[in-house]
């Protein structure tokens, strides 16, 4: 993941409600959400979720298909684990002990692969 990718992808994760749609979208795994269903899980009003949800898909963390008149939105897990992956690829420097990480933890974020 390239510095400028993280960079977005943090700073759409650092709102509240768009942070928690996202994570109600990891939990829903990959079939998604219909957009009508996470607002109302989440109770915001459609022109808001509507704002959330277009900032995490310029992100990159969120893509969405057409079904019917609905939007399925699901998230975007090579991105999550991409992000995931470039913060963790310098904390082991040698010692994964120190992020609290095993070791494989720390050779799979420098490769890029989850544990």
């Amino acid at each position: 993941m390239e510095k400028s990718a993280a960079i977005a992808a943090l700073s759409a994760l650092a709102q509240e409600s768009r942070l928690d749609a996202f994570r109600l979208l990891v939990q829903a795994g990959p079939e998604g959400m219909p957009a009508g269903q996470i607002g109302g899980r989440l109770g915001l009003p459609s022109a808001t979720l509507s704002f959330h949800l277009n900032q995490l898909r310029q992100a990159g963390l969120v893509s969405f298909r057409r079904e019917g008149r609905s939007l399925i939105y699901q998230a975007e897990f090579p991105a999550m684990t991409a992000l995931v992956s470039y913060l963790t690829e310098n904390c082991c420097q040698g010692d994964p002990a120190a992020c609290g990480l095993s070791a494989a933890a720390c050779n799979d974020a420098k490769e890029g692969t989850t544990a």
